[in-house]
């Protein structure tokens, strides 16, 4: 992949105070890209699809580590058919030159230049070179495609969607500008078979087939944090430095380790480009809701062999809910070092703040009066107060160093501190109110608190020769390590009474003073493991995954302490092509998750760790050389001990001191459907259906304030002809009705309370004013649909989101 030369160091001088300013506000350095070599002569499986010709020649040179030079100006204005296939790296370079006016000439072992096609023959001058690889996978950013090239989330090994045996969605960075996707909220409500369910104004959780998703990932590196109901800041994470949100569905502990059974999220970062160039945005929407973002970056030298990038971001919004509002801002720089033609080092750091104002907690507004009733209130009721808050925040800095070993062997190490922190002052109605005079409490206490992380990773990778077939390897081994330490204020202080009017609530009440500490955290998770991934090509079509994990687990702290030591991961998969469009798989991957500090069982103590094993086979297609991806999947998880609570002891006459759990069984069974990618030129898509159910060792449902079926898809087609400026688009989710059996205590009974099924349907349009300016609408719940976005948790419930809109102006340069 080509560096082009500056032909102006103002350029340079600006992008290197702009990288310089984002590092002032951080503490960060982390991964990134590779260096990384490959003869002409190899071959790989490629999926480039059709896009400019300079970012095709990127996505080559990242699929195979050929060294690809040429001048900035001959590829500028050219347009790439893209490549598909399993072909030889000198195959498909010529292919991705179909129609250019280009040839590829040699210029050593793993080097080609770029040139005009003889005509009359004369000398090429060329400009700065550089050259860089990803071993993350296919950078999304320009490829104006829905759907990815390659991905390494699954198994470390660079593979396509088909290539990977398990259900793999990709929310690229296309997707998100199309549809001012500017958080994980709003990336995870566009992705296919993830439920958001909000805890209130500021935390969220997300499910996926059945199971609550606790694991994040930042560029491949598993985080540490564990925390995510005391919101470290992981769902309102800035999309602005992501070029693209990976979603691993089922059982992830390969590279996980201890985790989440139904899914990892994998937030893959920006990289430098190869030229300069940048972007500003501008948007203003409802709600006053304010948003600008700056983008910078390219070459810092004369021959590029340092690159960076910085990216800063602001947003100040307030809320259909009453006197809520929050303040975001995000700073990144990332930074790209050629130490040798094989050896490239990444570091790089992102700092994120958002500060709201008015927080609800605990719902927007609770379910149940005193007289066992269910409330009636607006959608805009936010059972905050006017000072409540939940401030979250991140500072983190990463490292990457990767070295080309030769023959096709590349090793690669992480490196990533972070810190989340939180200060939550939070003040709300909460419990079975109003009394019957109108009158409420207000319940309020505060938390602050934070975790400090660190990670590392090492691996190597290559190929290998066994009975005459060439297979790949991945051989590594990580460490982690996270400290939460954190306090609760249980017993605030008020000067007056605690009393306020609940139907004619303002947010108005007295803000108490929070006395003594009444809890205390200061636990340290530990884990190490080490993992190999064997990919074996037993014949041209059929190839085999068998890979796994040895994991040391240990918790200590103020919970108790758990300790898990040589616990083997195992992982195995098959891909088998029935022809050049379509796949068959299997596969069958594991995991195990510690039990959460409250899950004790009547004794007081912990319950054992859940584990989950999952089963899925499937069918995936790749249609127009790889622009279109497709997959249809049919899943099982086996739980072993998912905690319930213990009703025959919490039940006890006189009621126990103490609540308790037990471990029981459970099993989901469902499919999914996925699409994503380019139906014709100009017209992407993607969306999906899933359907799944989960049942206790009882076969009873459980989880079932999650739809058990749900369709989203999201579209855009740039317009042809005289209306080429245009680009219309627009999308749509459902679900079938959800449901909670919530406790009203004045009944004294369980009662049923529902979401019945809705759609919410958003609309988006771009006009191209000119050759660098744009202007897009996007207009989210068309139709106003009133909808709940969480029922029963601590019986409150949050509604969704009005009809809004956002536009959004933006100047490339």
């Amino acid at each position: 992949m080509y560096f082009p030369t500056l032909n102006t160091t103002y350029a340079r001088s600006a992008l290197a105070l702009a990288v310089f300013l984002a590092y002032s506000n951080v503490q960060a350095v982390e991964p990134a890209t590779t260096s990384v070599s490959n003869t002409a002569l190899d071959t790989h499986s490629f999926a480039i699809a059709r896009q400019p010709l300079a970012n095709a020649l990127d996505q080559l040179s990242t699929q195979s580590g050929l060294q690809i030079a040429y001048s900035a100006d001959m590829a500028q204005g050219i347009t790439s058919p893209g490549v598909n296939g399993t072909m030889t790296t000198r195959q498909a370079l010529t292919q991705l030159l179909t129609g250019s006016g280009l040839e590829a000439q040699s210029s050593g072992e793993n080097a080609v230049v770029l040139a005009p096609v003889p005509q009359t023959g004369s000398a090429l001058e060329l400009g700065a070179t550089a050259v860089t690889s990803n071993l993350l996978g296919t950078v999304t950013e320009g490829s104006g495609s829905y759907t990815p090239g390659t991905i390494a989330t699954a198994t470390r090994l660079v593979l396509t969607p088909r290539e990977t045996p398990q259900t793999v969605t990709v929310v690229t960075r296309q997707h998100m500008d199309d549809f001012g996707l500017n958080n994980v909220d709003d990336v995870m409500r566009h992705t296919p078979g993830i439920t958001v369910s909000a805890y209130d104004s500021d935390r969220s959780n997300y499910y996926a087939r059945g199971f609550s998703i606790s694991n994040f990932q930042y560029d491949g590196i598993p985080s540490a944090t564990t925390n995510v109901g005391y919101s470290a800041g992981n769902t309102l994470s800035d999309t602005a430095i992501y070029d693209r949100i990976e979603v691993i569905k089922g059982s992830t502990g390969l590279l996980t380790g201890a985790g989440s059974l139904g899914a990892v999220i994998n937030l893959v970062r920006k990289k430098p480009t190869s030229e300069f160039k940048g972007h500003a945005t501008l948007g203003a929407g409802s709600w006053d809701d304010y948003r600008s973002e700056v983008d910078v970056s390219g070459p810092l030298t004369e021959t590029g062999n340092v690159r960076g990038r910085a990216v800063a971001a602001y947003q100040d919004k307030n809320s259909y809910q009453d006197h809520y509002s929050r303040k975001t801002s995000v700073f990144y720089g990332i930074l790209e070092f050629d130490l040798t033609p094989d050896t490239l080092l990444t570091v790089g750091g992102d700092y994120q703040d958002n500060k709201p104002m008015g927080s609800s907690w605990s719902g927007s507004y609770p379910l149940i009066n005193s007289k066992g009733d269910l409330n009636s209130v607006k959608r805009s009721f936010n059972n905050g107060t006017d000072w409540s808050n939940w401030k979250q925040y991140t500072r983190t800095v990463f490292a990457t160093l990767e070295h080309d070993l030769g023959e096709g062997w590349v090793t690669k190490l992480q490196l990533d501190h972070k810190l989340n922190g939180y200060d939550a002052q939070m003040g709300s109605i909460q419990g079975d109110y109003p009394y019957e005079d109108g009158t409420t409490p207000i319940n309020a206490q505060r938390y602050v608190g934070n975790t400090r992380s660190n990670s590392a990773d090492l691996y190597v990778s290559g190929p290998f020769q066994l009975f005459g077939r060439e297979h790949e390897m991945v051989l590594g081994g990580s460490i982690s390590s996270a400290h939460w330490k954190g306090q609760g204020y249980w017993n605030p202080i008020y000067q007056g009474t605690n009393l306020v009017d609940f139907n004619n609530w303002d947010g108005h009440a007295e803000k108490p003073a929070w006395g003594p500490v009444g809890q205390y955290t200061d636990d340290v998770i530990r884990q190490t493991g080490t993992y190999m991934t064997t990919r074996f090509n037993v014949t041209d079509d059929l190839k085999v995954l068998v890979g796994g994990r040895v994991v040391d687990y240990h918790m200590t702290g103020n919970t108790p302490s758990y300790r898990e030591s040589g616990r083997f991961i195992p992982y195995v998969g098959a891909i088998y092509d029935l022809n050049d469009t379509y796949s068959v798989y299997a596969s069958y991957t594991d995991i195990f998750i510690p039990q959460e500090n409250y899950n004790r069982d009547r004794n007081d103590r912990l319950i054992d760790p859940d584990k989950g094993e999952n089963y899925e086979v499937g069918l995936k297609a790749e249609f127009l050389e790889g622009r279109l991806n497709a997959s249809l999947a049919y899943f099982e998880i086996k739980e072993s001990n998912r905690s319930v609570p213990d009703d025959a002891y919490n039940n006890l006459k006189p009621t126990p001191s103490n609540y308790a759990f037990v471990g029981t069984k459970a099993r989901t069974k469902g499919f999914e459907f996925e699409l994503s990618g380019e139906l014709s030129p100009g017209w992407q898509v993607q969306g999906g259906y899933t359907h799944k159910i989960v049942r206790d060792d009882n076969g009873e449902k459980i989880s079932t304030f999650e739809p058990q079926d749900q369709f989203k898809v999201y579209t855009s087609y740039k317009l042809q002809g005289q209306l080429d400026k245009f680009t219309v688009g627009g999308g749509a989710r459902w679900q079938n009705t959800a449901w909670q059996n919530i406790w009203n205590s004045p009944h004294g009974q369980y009662e049923k309370f529902e979401q019945p099924d809705y759609w919410v349907v958003d609309l988006m349009t771009r006009y191209q004013i000119s050759k660098n300016l744009s202007a897009t609408v996007n207009v989210n719940n068309l139709f106003d649909k009133y909808y709940f976005t969480n029922i029963g948790f601590y019986n409150s419930a949050v509604y969704g989101e009005p009809r809004n809109f956002m536009v959004t102006t933006r100047w490339d340069f």
